[in-house]
C-alpha cells in the first residue's frame, strides 16, 4: 500500500499543525521534537516562531546533538550557546542529546554498510519523535529531509562522524560516498526501530538552497518556495519531495537538482526503501 503524505501549498506555522492533525495520530508520552537549530551564520534554517503552534500541541521538547565538525555547534557549551542566541531554549525545553556520554548504541542487524548507530543517551528519556525537517539542498547527501534527520541529525558527536566513515571515524571526509549515504539509511532505520511507529514526518519546502542548515556560509534560495508535506513515512515524504522539486518549473530547479545528482542524493531514499522501514510509493493528499 502506498503510503499517504499530505501537502499543502500554504506555508504557515498554523498550517503546519493542520497537517499533523491529518495524519490520525496522537504521539504518546514525552514527544521529542527533533529539527535543526541552525548553524550560526546561516540565513536559512527556520526559527522557533515558524515551529511554536507545533512545539504547543505536541508539548514537546526539541532536541539537538553536537555536530562532528568545527562550528558554533561542535561542542556542549558552544552549542547551548548557539541554541540560546537562537531563541530555542528561550522559547521551548531544549535537551542536547549527547550533552554528556556514553551514547546510545541501536544495533542494526541488516544495515547495507553499519551494524550500530551511535546515539545521544538523552533519546531513552522519550516516548516518540516528532521530526520537523527543513528541505533543501546539502553539500554532501544532495539534499536534507526526514531521513538526514533521522541519521545524522540523530547522532551524537562521535556518531556523526561514524556514520560519514560508513563506520571508520577517522575517514569522516573520505569514505566511499555511496557508503556514506547507504550508512544514512542504516542509520535512519535504527531510529524508526527504536520508537515503534511513535513518529510522524514533517517536511518543509521553503528557503530551499543548495546548502544546508549547517553551513555557516549557505547560498540563498534558488528557487521559490513549493509548500509543506507530512506523513508517518520519512521515506515516501522525502521522496514527495524530490518529486515536487522534479515537477517544478521554476528556473533555479535546474541548481538544486545539479546539487542533488552530483551527490547521487537518490541514492539515501533506494537504500533506506531496501532495508523496509518505508515505501518510496505514496498517495499525495492536498489540502
Amino acid at each position: 500500500m502506498p503510503s499517504k503524505v499530505y501537502f499543502t501549498r500554504t506555508l504557515t506555522p498554523e498550517k503546519v499543525v493542520e497537517l499533523y492533525r491529518a495524519l490520525g495520530i496522537s504521539l504518546p508520552g514525552k514527544v521529542a521534537v527533533k529539527l535543526h537549530s541552525g548553524e550560526e551564520g546561516n540565513q536559512n534554517f527556520l526559527g522557533p516562531d515558524f515551529w511554536k503552534p507545533m512545539m504547543k500541541a505536541v508539548s514537546g521538547t526539541v532536541v539537538e546533538c553536537n555536530t562532528a565538525y568545527e562550528g558554533s555547534r561542535n561542542t556542549t557549551k558552544k552549542h547551548l550557546t548557539t541554541l540560546e542566541k537562537h531563541g530555542w531554549s528561550k522559547q521551548f525545553r531544549v535537551d542536547l542529546l549527547d550533552a554528556q556520554g556514553p551514547d546510545m548504541v541501536l544495533d542494526i542487524p541488516d544495515g547495507h554498510k553499519i551494524h550500530k548507530n551511535y546515539v545521544g543517551k538523552d533519546m531513552a528519556n522519550y516516548d516518540s519523535m516528532l521530526v520537523l525537517s527543513h528541505f533543501k539542498g546539502h553539500p554532501m547527501g544532495g539534499f536534507g529531509g526526514a531521513l538526514k534527520q533521522l541519521s545524522i541529525g540523530c547522532a551524537s558527536g562521535y556518531g556523526k562522524a561514524y556514520i560519514h566513515g560508513a563506520g571508520d571515524p577517522a575517514q569522516i571526509w573520505t569514505a566511499d560516498h555511496d557508503s556514506f549515504l547507504e550508512s544514512m539509511a542504516d542509520a535512519a532505520s535504527s531510529v524508526v526501530k527504536y520508537f515503534h511507529g511513535n513518529m510522524a514526518f514533517v517536511n518543509v519546502m521553503k528557503n530551499l538552497s543548495v546548502d544546508c542548515d549547517c553551513c555557516a556560509v549557505a547560498e540563498d534560495p534558488c528557487m521559490a518556495d513549493i509548500g509543506m508535506m507530512a506523513s508517518l513515512d520519512p521515506i515516501a515524504i522525502d521522496q514527495a519531495c524530490l518529486d515536487m522539486v522534479y515537477a517544478s518549473k521554476d528556473p533555479g530547479r535546474d541548481h538544486l537538482i545539479e546539487r542533488i545528482e552530483s551527490r547521487h542524493g537518490v541514492h539515501t531514499v533506494e537504500a533506506a526503501a531496501q532495508l523496509g522501514f518505508g515505501s518510496r510509493e505514496y498517495e499525495l493528499v492536498e489540502l
